[in-house]
């Protein structure tokens, strides 16, 4: 068996500057297929805990409550099985930065201390949370609640209390979050399946550079695919039915001038709601052998790249965690410097900028900043009803938090629109206050954050990004190795065949995230275009090979 090895790398070419772009950054897209999930969720699990202490008229320990409110908003993209342990950790993730806060807000009531307590946490939550890979909104709520509540007036015997009010009210988030698993049971794996199988029909009947620009997203969205559906525990007929629907798209991924586009599309269509899974013809019975390495492999997924590992030396994740350190800590004291009432709001928009690379950072922090100063103009308009009553107060936040998962999947700055003033009302619950200084301060934190959070993501470099493609080209080759050898086994069969090609087509989809991300650095050495497209170009052509062979059983020289 044969392969195109990768060319030898070059000689380093000088590190360059990269461009921040403009052209774009504000511009719309579709929302998220799912976006009413969250937005739903975190109404009802709000309003709960909300209209208790209201009628309580305890509204003053809303933000305690909600913390744990906000929990509601994770994991809607998990299989149930998967989404109880993820949000049970949310809760309890909340549950520990509250507490750090509190207690530090209790011991001290220096600024200055608290604004290096608030960056040291958003970098730890910044970085736990892309290495759990909770998805969105990431780190940014834990840091907006704990760094709120570290300057909050507290006493340490208040601090249980104030835990049990957080922790009731996650509860109540965590049940809100698994409620729809009685009526759709398996609507997160069904979910996934339609989107592999739209993204490899789009694959499909994509020709010339379009299909080569299709690619890398026909193959995430065919790996996540799988990893949605590895990670509901028992395999259930239901599970195995839209196992045979992901091994359609992988086999479109891999040949796609073989596929049926309208095929790929119609069974796609056919998993909405709650009907029988569509069964591709051709399927022999249940006991086939098609899926005997999915069962093997589902049984070793557990293990695979655990947390210890993504956290340890050289990971790609402590750069960006340096950057939110930094970050935080340059906002929060400049903002106390010009004598802000809130330094927390600085250090907030700073921490909420960080993405992959500087070119990600800055278009968030674009996106931010015009967000913020509308949202400021909606809160001056808003405020007047807000303050009619705690009642209409209440209302209020709970149609923000609404629009701002419905509109953030569009565009960040647009749910900044509904989550700014939504921030600004959540400090009038133990009082009503002047909006003019509010909007002043919310103005001023804004511009300093965001200003001094790009300025540390250009300061902080992350020169060693191009050597994760390196290390991502090796792994792609060594997959691509395996799935090579099990080709040219004497009895090859779908049972090896079918987890190596899973393999390489997890390796291929690492491989293009470490490309971009390193293509997103603002100074970075030349990086190795060539040998990232000779590594996917045989990637994917290995990938066919072992369509072939597991549809005919034979070796296939690649």
């Amino acid at each position: 068996m044969s392969s195109t090895p990768p060319p030898p790398p070059g000689p380093s070419a000088p590190s360059r500057v990269r461009r921040l772009p403009l052209a774009g950054v504000l511009r719309t897209g579709r929302p998220a297929d799912i976006w009413f999930k969250p937005a739903s969720s975190v109404v009802v699990a709000t309003a709960i805990p909300n209209l208790t202490l209201l009628a309580l008229g305890r509204l003053d320990l809303v933000m305690y409550t909600m913390a744990g409110s906000f929990c509601a908003l994770y994991a809607h993209n998990l299989p149930y099985a998967a989404r109880a342990r993820a949000l049970a950790g949310v809760v309890l993730g909340m549950l520990a930065s509250v507490g750090i806060a509190m207690v530090a807000a209790s011991l001290t009531t220096s600024a200055a201390v608290l604004v290096a307590v608030g960056a040291l946490l958003a970098a730890a939550q910044k970085t736990l949370c892309d290495a759990t890979r909770i998805g969105p909104p990431g780190h940014l709520i834990f840091t907006f609640i704990s760094s709120a509540t570290l300057f909050a007036p507290q006493a340490i015997g208040q601090v249980p209390g104030h835990l049990a009010l957080t922790l009731g009210a996650g509860a109540v988030a965590w049940l809100v979050g698994m409620a729809p698993a009685l009526v759709r049971p398996h609507g997160p794996e069904r979910r996934a399946t339609a989107r592999a199988l739209r993204a490899a029909a789009a694959y499909a009947e994509a020709s010339g550079p379009g299909r080569e620009r299709a690619r890398p997203a026909a193959a995430a969205a065919v790996h996540a695919a799988w990893q949605s559906l590895f990670a509901t525990g028992s395999r259930t007929a239901a599970r195995r039915a839209l196992e045979r629907l992901v091994i359609r798209a992988e086999e479109a991924l891999a040949a796609p001038s073989a596929a049926d586009p309208a095929q790929l599309r119609s069974w796609a269509t056919g998993l909405r709601g709650t009907s029988a899974v569509p069964r591709p013809s051709g399927v022999r019975s249940e006991a086939d052998d098609e899926l005997v390495g999915v069962e093997a492999e589902s049984a070793a997924t557990p293990a695979n790249n655990p947390l210890w590992r993504r956290l340890g030396p050289g990971s790609p994740l402590l750069p960006i965690a340096l950057r939110t350190a930094v970050g935080c800590a340059l906002a929060g004291y400049a903002s106390l410097a010009l004598g802000v009432g809130r330094p927390y709001w600085a250090l907030v928009t700073a921490a909420s900028l960080y993405q992959a690379n500087v070119t990600l950072t800055w278009n968030r922090g674009v996106q931010r900043v015009v967000g913020n100063l509308v949202g400021v103009l909606a809160f001056a308009a808003i405020a007047p009803l807000a303050h009619l009553s705690h009642a209409a107060l209440i209302l209020c936040c709970l149609a923000l938090a609404f629009g701002a998962e419905a509109l953030m999947g569009r565009n960040y700055w647009l749910g900044s629109v509904c989550v700014t003033p939504m921030a600004l009302l959540v400090t009038e619950f133990a009082r009503f206050q002047q909006p003019g200084e509010l909007i002043l301060d919310r103005v001023v934190d804004t511009l300093v954050g965001a200003l001094l959070g790009i300025v540390a993501a250009i300061a902080v470099t992350n020169r060693r990004a191009a050597d994760h493609i390196e290390l991502a080209i090796d792994a792609t080759d060594r997959a691509r190795a395996r799935a090579e050898q099990a080709l040219a086994a004497p009895r090859a069969t779908p049972g090896t065949l079918r987890p190596a090609r899973r393999g390489l087509t997890a390796a291929l989809v690492d491989l293009r995230t470490a490309h971009d991300a390193a293509a997103g650095e603002w100074w970075q050495r030349a990086l190795p275009e060539e040998r990232v497209l000779v590594a996917e170009q045989a990637g994917h052509r290995t990938l066919a090979a072992t369509v072939r062979g597991t549809e005919h059983g034979e070796r296939v020289r690649v």
